[in-house]
């Protein structure tokens, strides 16, 4: 609704350049008589300078204010960009680390950044998961490398992250370094954003 508002915004603006500048280059097509006013002060088009400031004015006004509207359209979007960014960052890093020392505290730190069916199904098996990796000693030292927006509007986002983890556990006790391919869907939830779904893609 707010991009509809904005082009209608956009499209007023464009109506008033085109408005004033036909005013400004009307009276200018019409041919010069050489008449003098009554009083001999000079040819009629003398009066016509008046109406071409006043158009030339509002024209200026109104470019200064399309202007205006685009830079801030650029730095809304731009500020949307990198929250989107920063979100799903902090999502994939959080659930690509943990420590079966302190599993509860890690697992609270995924599910602050989820919503949805995601943050519902993370939640039922939080206990399962605790048990796992406190049986098997896990621990998984994550690290983003790279992010990149696959698709975006005010609402809703994809995100695809690269990351890499350093994972110890009762197998591999010396650890081992792992790079997962992370996509997330992340939605704007009440001035946040939030992760609704993790798929692993490679």
């Amino acid at each position: 609704m707010a991009a509809r508002r904005t082009d209608g915004v956009n499209g007023r603006l464009f109506a008033m350049l085109r408005n004033a500048l036909a005013r400004l280059v009307r009276p200018l097509r019409r041919p010069v008589t050489g008449r003098s006013d009554a009083r001999g002060h000079g040819p009629v088009r003398s009066r016509l300078l008046p109406a071409a400031l006043v158009a030339a004015t509002v024209l200026t006004t109104a470019a200064a204010v399309w202007l205006s509207v685009r830079v801030y359209e650029q730095r809304q979007a731009e500020q949307r960009r990198q929250d989107i960014l920063a979100a799903a960052r902090r999502s994939a890093l959080n659930f690509t680390s943990l420590d079966y020392r302190h599993y509860d505290r890690d697992s609270r730190n995924v599910l602050r950044g989820a919503t949805g069916d995601f943050k519902e199904q993370f939640a039922a098996q939080t206990a399962e998961l605790t048990e796992l990796v406190a049986r098997n000693k896990s621990v998984s030292e994550g690290q983003v490398l790279e992010a990149g927006i696959v698709r975006a509007d005010e609402r809703s986002a994809r995100v695809q992250v690269v990351a890499d983890s350093k994972v110890t556990n009762t197998a591999v006790p010396r650890g081992e370094a792992r790079t997962y391919r992370l996509q997330l869907d992340l939605v704007l939830e009440n001035g946040h954003w939030l992760t609704s779904d993790v798929e692993f893609v490679g």
